[in-house]
């Protein structure tokens, strides 16, 4: 086992992966940045090394940095959290070699996963159902609108390096294609060095559900349920819940068993969750995270598996430590996403804390760096803290969540608690009634309300 784990990361993952690292007897160090130097990661690590300016590309980004403090500080493992460099192939490899375990899958299968073009086939080779699209990118104006006649519209253009929904445009005619797809080429350009594109099916009123998997070295695989993420703006999910008021018990076992053979057939190992949208009964892959998720606690709650203990075992070469019979799903766990925003503009509201309270109680969980006096820079993602319920029934869980976000003080700034309290109580996230586009629609009503 490691004797001492660097985390390339800040904030509530870097905690998050503190306390799994402590709670195995493994000393951590954590990296920063110069606006960080007083974060709460930093004040509990081990050690800490700066590694940087407040620019994320100049410290959490900095791969000779992390490399380098990692060497003098005799790290024997990264782990990179998510975001940043946690799907950069290349930095899994300086890793590597440089003799320090990268704690995630292999570069090969990060940088397969990482652009949408090769995923896509990937997952259609391994039997993975798959949106209805174009047969790898599409080069030009003339190859797209050939693309989308044989595709059927409304079609749906996104970058083949991108995410986060930056390169995506949606065309629902030919003259708009034409338009659509320079705005998404220039745009993917500009967002992550490469304006290569590829179109899909665009898909009316679909859910957002995803497949977490946990593989070792050993060939072994497991699924542990799904998720449901299907409350999002501007594609950046805002809540989600396990189990899927969607899927029944079947429906459950049917895909996580699809994944789990094609997660075999490409030899997977460590953490990954597969995306799919799901309309009328049937799942369409969308893409691949090689990497713990924002999320995954909520599946830690209804399963009992610590995720970040699991990808440290596996990373250091160990089987895991059950079998997919093992896996016991318990009740209904969701989660808020706390952001450092207005509830209602969605402004960033970074600042000083000037006063903080925890919710707790039975079956409440919060993971976040926030503490009073603590001063959130503006330089990096609005995310300040995630509330974790779990119930023995959606209900109960539902109740809970209510009551927690009751509790939950942060003064000082503003956040999207009120927008979490709102939407609560809302009869169709009572029903489990909801789709990806509901969100946007419900703040867009919200908007005009206020006009």
């Amino acid at each position: 086992m490691f004797e001492k784990v660097l985390i390339a990361n800040r904030g509530e993952i870097a905690l998050r992966i503190q306390r799994a690292c402590r709670e195995m007897g493994i000393k951590t160090v954590a990296v920063h940045s110069t606006a960080d130097s007083e974060a709460m990661h930093v004040r509990l690590a081990d050690e800490a090394v700066c590694v940087g300016p407040p620019s994320a590309r100049d410290s959490y980004l900095n791969k000779a940095a992390i490399i380098a403090a990692a060497t003098i500080t005799n790290a024997d493992a990264i782990h990179p959290g998510y975001g940043f460099l946690s799907e950069n192939a290349e930095f899994a490899e300086i890793v590597a070699d440089h003799g320090i375990t990268f704690i995630g899958p292999t570069p090969h299968h990060i940088s397969t996963m990482g652009d949408k073009v090769i995923a896509k086939k990937t997952a259609k080779e391994s039997g993975l159902p798959v949106v209805p699209g174009s047969d790898g990118a599409v080069i030009s104006g003339e190859a797209a609108i050939e693309a989308a006649e044989r595709i059927g519209y409304p079609v749906l253009i996104k970058a083949s390096a991108g995410g986060g929904g930056r390169g995506m445009k949606i065309a629902e005619s030919p003259t708009q294609l034409q338009e659509s797809f320079q705005m998404a080429t220039t745009e993917a350009q500009a967002a992550f060095g490469n304006g290569e594109v590829y179109m899909e099916k665009y898909l009316a009123c679909p859910r957002h559900i995803e497949i977490q998997v946990l593989g070792d070295k050993h060939g072994n695989i497991v699924h542990l349920g799904e998720r449901d993420c299907s409350l999002q703006r501007k594609h950046q999910k805002v809540f989600e819940e396990t189990p899927s008021p969607a899927l029944n018990s079947a429906q459950r076992d049917e895909i996580g068993n699809v994944v789990c053979k094609a997660m075999s057939k490409i030899g997977y190992d460590n953490a990954g969750t597969v995306e799919f949208l799901y309309e009328d009964g049937k799942f369409y892959f969308i893409e691949m995270n090689t990497r713990l998720q924002v999320e995954h606690p909520i599946t830690e709650m209804i399963t009992g598996v610590d995720l970040v203990r699991e990808q440290i075992r596996v990373s250091a070469g160990l089987e895991l430590g059950f079998e997919q019979k093992d896996i016991a799903f318990e009740g209904c766990a969701m989660e808020c996403r706390i952001n450092a925003e207005n509830s209602r503009t969605f402004t960033p509201s970074p600042g000083k804390i000037t006063g903080y309270h925890a919710p707790g109680g039975r079956r409440v969980r919060v993971e976040s760096g926030l503490f009073s006096g603590f001063s959130i820079p503006p330089h990096y993602d609005s995310l300040i803290a995630k509330l974790i319920v779990q119930g023995s029934t959606r209900q109960e869980c539902l109740m809970r969540m209510r009551r927690a976000l009751h509790e939950y003080v942060i003064e000082g700034i503003d956040t999207t608690i009120p927008l979490h309290t709102q939407i609560l109580h809302e009869q169709s996230i009572i029903n489990g009634d909801y789709d990806i586009r509901w969100l946007e629609n419900y703040v867009a009503q919200l908007s005009t309300e206020k006009k």
